[in-house]
């Protein structure tokens, strides 16, 4: 199987690097991801990067990687605010989940205030552009590697 990690990322962030450059930033979810796999690589684990604008298709990847990595990164973009079905996916998986994004939804409007990834992510990194993905890959390896040893 390999060590593998999820990379989850939900609706509109496939425009990155040209949707609303002022909030978002100009670098691309491609470059993102090649980021994260040399993160990832240089403590033995592969990227397995899914993104799309579909509800369903974002529980069926998370389901997946429940069965195929030891961990997930989830932007769920919009659905974070209103997905209870994501909410459920990822509880149901029982892998550990970091929460991501790019802007410090804090400092935004008032409905991007409540998250219904929250409450079953091991933590929230947000606020630091493209940085907040390698920031939370960090805190997942931590996780990963801190787990006691199956033998």
């Amino acid at each position: 199987m390999g060590k593998k990690i999820a990379v989850i990322n939900g609706p509109n962030l496939n425009l990155l690097g040209t949707r609303e450059p002022e909030i978002y930033g100009s670098v691309s979810l491609e470059q993102i991801v090649k980021q994260l796999e040399k993160l990832a690589s240089s403590h033995g684990y592969s990227i397995v990067h899914h993104q799309s604008n579909s509800e369903g298709e974002l529980v069926d990847a998370i389901q997946k990687a429940g069965l195929e990595c030891a961990g997930i990164l989830i932007n769920a973009g919009a659905y974070t605010h209103t997905s209870i079905a994501l909410h459920d996916a990822l509880r149901g998986v029982k892998k550990p989940a970091i929460e991501v994004h790019l802007s410090n939804v804090y400092r935004r409007e008032s409905f991007r205030h409540h998250s219904y990834i929250s409450p079953v992510a091991e933590g929230i990194v947000a606020g630091f552009g493209p940085h907040s993905y390698d920031l939370a890959l960090q805190a997942l390896l931590q996780i990963l590697e801190s787990k006691p040893k199956k033998g």
